[in-house]
Parts: structure tokens; C-alpha cells; sequence
């Protein structure tokens, strides 16, 4: 992998975070509609497969700020 620039890096790190804080407020809303016997079992179901997806896309980008090791 290339090396990634600074400003690539902050660029990052601000992603990260706007993808955090979401994540953060999909699980309250989700916790919140589980909590109710009458909600909608689909819009829960995509509401965690986009918690989901948030987590991978974390994920990715976390591991574009992670050196590669050479061998």
C-alpha cells in the first residue's frame, strides 16, 4: 500500500469520527425501538444491517492509518 499524507490522514480521522458518532446514535435509536413490543421489525433490521456497514467502514479506514510492516 502506498503511503498516505497528512492531510490523507486527518481526512481520515474526520471520517472516522462522523462514522463513530453515527454508529453511536443508530444503536441508541436501535435500543430505543427494540425497547417498544409494537416497532416496525423491518426498519430495525436495516437499521442494524447500517450499523453493520457503519462498522465495516470503520474498520477500513482504521486500518488505512495502520503502517504496513515490511517483512
Amino acid at each position: 500500500m502506498d503511503d498516505i499524507d497528512e492531510t490523507d490522514v486527518e481526512a481520515i480521522k474526520e471520517r472516522l469520527e462522523e462514522l463513530r458518532v453515527e454508529h453511536r446514535d443508530l444503536d441508541d435509536i436501535i435500543h430505543r425501538l427494540a425497547a417498544d413490543p409494537l416497532v416496525d421489525q423491518l426498519q430495525l433490521r436495516r437499521l442494524k444491517k447500517r450499523k453493520l456497514g457503519l462498522k465495516d467502514m470503520v474498520l477500513k479506514l482504521e486500518s488505512k492509518l495502520i503502517p504496513d510492516i515490511e517483512a
